[in-house]
C-alpha cells in the first residue's frame, strides 16, 4: 500500500513538473514573439525617421511631383499608427511602393539622383530595409515556432485554457513585390 502510494506521488509530481515545465516553455515563446515584434517595431521607427529627411530633399528637385511625395507623408503616418503584425503589414506595404516611386523619380532627374543628401539618405533607408527585412524573418520564424508549440500535443491541451492563442505572420502582399511604374 505505501508503496503504490509512493508511486502514485511520484507520478503526480512528474507530472505536475511536466505541466510547469510545458507553461513555462510557451511562456518564452510568446517572449520571444513580444521581442521580436519589438525589433521590427525599432527598425520601423528608424525608417519612419528617415523619411521625412529625404522627402524634403526630393521637393527641392521634383516640386512638381507632389502627389508622389505626399503619398510617402500619407503612407508614412499610416504606418506609424496601424497596430498589430497584419495592420503594420498593410500599411508597410503602402510605404513600402511609395518609397519605391520616390526612389524611382530620382532616375527622371539627375541632379537628385548625383545630390549626396539624397544618396546618403537612400543608403539609410536601403540598410534599413534590410534590417526590417531580418527582423521580419526572425519573428515569422518564432511565431512558426511558438505556432507549432501551441497546435502539437500535449501542448494543445493547455494552450487553449491557459489563453494561448495562435499569431500573425508578418506578411508582405504581392502588390508591394511588382514593379515600379513613373509617368512624367
Amino acid at each position: 500500500m505505501v508503496i503504490a502510494l509512493i508511486v502514485i506521488l511520484v507520478f503526480v509530481l512528474v507530472l505536475v513538473f511536466y505541466v510547469i515545465s510545458l507553461y513555462n516553455n510557451l511562456v518564452k515563446f510568446r517572449n520571444r514573439i513580444e521581442n521580436a515584434w519589438a525589433q521590427i517595431d525599432v527598425q520601423l521607427k528608424r525608417r519612419w525617421d528617415l523619411i521625412p529627411n529625404l522627402v524634403e530633399t526630393v521637393k527641392g528637385y521634383a516640386s512638381h511631383e507632389k502627389e508622389t511625395l505626399e503619398a510617402v507623408i500619407e503612407a508614412r503616418n499610416a504606418a506609424t499608427t496601424a497596430q498589430g503584425p497584419e495592420a503594420s503589414a498593410q500599411s508597410e506595404n503602402m510605404l513600402t511602393g511609395a518609397l519605391r516611386q520616390v526612389f524611382a523619380l530620382s532616375e527622371a532627374y539627375p541632379d537628385l539622383k548625383a545630390n549626396a543628401n539624397f544618396l546618403e539618405l537612400q543608403e539609410e533607408l536601403t540598410s534599413t530595409e534590410g534590417r526590417i527585412a531580418f527582423a521580419r524573418q526572425h519573428y515569422n520564424d518564432t511565431v512558426l515556432k511558438y505556432n507549432t508549440a501551441i497546435e502539437t500535443f500535449p501542448a494543445v491541451v493547455l494552450a487553449g485554457p491557459l489563453r494561448f492563442t495562435e499569431r500573425e505572420y508578418f506578411e508582405v502582399d504581392d502588390e508591394s513585390r511588382g514593379t515600379v511604374s513613373v509617368e512624367f
